[in-house]
């Protein structure tokens, strides 16, 4: 997995130094490897970041990984 660029608030940026977004097809087991085994703990590895964030009322990734810190 390749390193993302760190902004000053540690999100992951494009070279042109825009936020990167995460597209609802992104599957969990790639976002644990990027949050830690522990996200999304109650989703299969092949469930995709749309269904979580439908079954679980977050409205984006961050604002999911805020509510389940």
């Amino acid at each position: 997995m390749s390193k993302c660029n760190d902004g000053l608030d540690g999100r992951c940026r494009d070279n042109d130094g825009e936020i990167r977004h995460k597209r609802s097809d992104t599957k969990v087991g790639t976002l644990r490897g990027i949050y830690g085994d522990d996200f999304a703990s109650g989703f299969r590895s092949d469930a995709k970041l749309g269904t979580v964030l439908d079954q679980t009322s977050a409205k984006s990734l961050s604002s999911f990984i805020k509510k389940h810190k």
